[in-house]
């Protein structure tokens, strides 16, 4: 079993959240020392100039992220008009935080029913969402907004311009009549 590999088929699945030490000790069922050169290994192979992303220790995870010499290039791919193009997981997940602002990615993720975490990373690097604050729920989640690129975008000048939707409420205080029904007996 190769787990430099799963090692990194983790750091890739589990993304901007990365994996602590003992995380990693957890999966793989290994000790501290295991997971600290299994680490170390595959950051070298990163560091040669052939791989484009590289490990980095942040807020006490590990996370596989670009590295800052190809900088201009992942720039370029932000700002091509073809590559701008927003996918139907993107639509849903700006209408969502336009529609439920300020909002958290747990909520987002809620709302979904599927993991929404990397797609609001893109969006924020797009520049549609953006950082608001924190939440005062447990772990102080960061809540998002949409920017002014956002309505730019969709050509509104105001979160007023939105298609407005009116919900089908049945009055639910109404008492029906126990005894009544569709079937009478003849």
């Amino acid at each position: 079993m190769n787990k430099e590999g799963i090692l990194e088929g983790l750091l890739f699945v589990v993304g901007d959240e990365g994996l602590t030490l003992n995380q990693i000790e957890e999966i793989l069922e290994i000790n501290n020392e295991e997971a600290k050169e299994l680490l170390l290994a595959l950051k070298s192979r990163y560091e040669s100039s052939n791989h484009g992303i590289k490990i980095s220790f942040l807020a006490d995870t590990f996370k596989l992220t670009t590295k800052k010499e190809h900088k201009e290039y992942y720039q370029k791919l932000i700002e091509n008009k073809e590559t701008n193009m927003l996918s139907q997981a993107a639509l849903e997940t700006l209408a969502i935080v336009a529609y439920n602002e300020p909002i958290t990615v747990q909520k987002i993720d809620e709302i979904r029913g599927i993991n929404s975490r990397e797609m609001v990373r893109r969006l924020t690097a797009k520049g549609f969402l953006k950082e608001v604050g924190k939440s005062d729920s447990l772990g102080r989640p960061t809540l998002y907004a949409t920017t002014r690129d956002f309505l730019d975008y969709f050509g509104l000048s105001s979160k007023e311009e939105l298609p407005r939707f009116e919900s089908k409420k049945e009055n639910l205080n109404e008492e029906k009549d126990l005894y009544e029904s569709k079937y009478k007996e003849n």
